[in-house]
């Protein structure tokens, strides 16, 4: 493969910054199981999405998190999708169609919960819901399924997208079936995965994500004896303990998320794109802390859209 463009995906073919090119990948795996009724099932899901993150919609302002913006969504859902393929390729026990459709809208809705309400002026910033946002999010699915004739799996949405966070730990998440712990196993993995394989993750860490933890309380925290716990003190320090995320990351990913990880091989026929891509970062992570240059990050991650240019519309 020729150097990779910042703005795609793993396999250096779809445009990660433009929500109608992932749809489209997205449809066309989903096609080749479900035939019938066809891709058009995600069409409103994939509309919604986009129209809220712009600031379209008309009781939310625009996506304003500089690193949990589209693309980052747009990323965990390509993985998703690619991960649910997989899983279906190893043929375990199959999801059918509405289990396979309810895993792509876990992922194009995980961040939802960084979404600031246009009534909402108690935040500034979407980022101050970090510690937040993933029930936040829940709320938002059980409001927003029944809308596209899911309302039936409302309430186990809601407990499957704490999959990718941490307010609840995994073990007490409820589920009525099996199946469920696969679906939410996989969201977790692609959230993992879809994040720390883009070509600019630790540009991303250095100039965006940092601030976001600034703002929603991460990097400072009480030490519960009333003093504070600085946890990262800026975005290079933030960069320098990727290795060590990750070591912490491959743990959960293997003995929290079921080595979910492994489907993508089945995807790509023998290799793991993603975690090949995300190798290669922490390899470039220890270098640069090693070296403590971080003027040596050099690319440029691609700019979110700019919040609140079209005026908010009816979804």
């Amino acid at each position: 493969m020729e150097k990779r463009r910042n703005d795609y995906d793993v396999t250096d073919s779809v445009k990660t910054t433009d929500p109608d090119a992932v749809a489209a990948e997205v449809r066309r795996i989903y096609r080749e199981w479900y035939p019938k009724p066809g891709a058009d099932s995600l069409n409103q899901p994939f509309e919604n999405f986009a129209a809220l993150y712009r600031g379209e919609h008309p009781d939310y302002h625009a996506c304003d998190t500089g690193y949990h913006n589209m693309q980052h969504v747009l990323d965990v859902t390509l993985a998703m999708t690619r991960l649910l393929d997989g899983y279906q390729r190893v043929g375990r026990e199959p999801l059918d169609e509405r289990l396979f459709r309810l895993g792509i809208i876990l992922a194009l809705y995980h961040d939802v919960g960084y979404i600031r309400h246009r009534k909402d002026t108690q935040h500034q910033q979407g980022a101050e819901y970090t510690l937040t946002h993933v029930s936040r999010g829940g709320l938002y699915l059980r409001n927003y399924l029944p809308r596209i004739g899911m309302a039936d799996l409302a309430p186990i949405a809601a407990r499957l997208v704490h999959y990718t966070g941490f307010e609840v730990p995994v073990e007490k998440i409820r589920l009525s079936d099996p199946i469920f712990k696969v679906i939410g196993n996989l969201l977790g993995t692609a959230d993992i995965l879809g994040q720390m394989s883009d070509r600019c993750y630790l540009e991303k860490c250095y100039e965006r994500l940092y601030s976001e933890f600034v703002s929603g309380g991460v990097a400072v925290r009480d030490d519960g004896s009333g003093g504070k716990q600085v946890v990262f003190e800026s975005g290079a320090d933030l960069v320098s303990k990727t290795p060590s995320f990750y070591r912490t990351a491959e743990e959960r990913l293997d003995n929290v998320l079921g080595s979910a990880y492994r489907y993508a091989e089945r995807h790509f026929e023998g290799k793991n794109l993603y975690v090949e891509a995300i190798e290669n970062t922490v390899n470039y992570a220890r270098t640069l802390t090693k070296i403590e240059d971080m003027s040596q990050l050099r690319r440029n991650a691609p700019e979110a859209p700019a919040a609140e240019q079209v005026k908010p519309k009816s979804d």
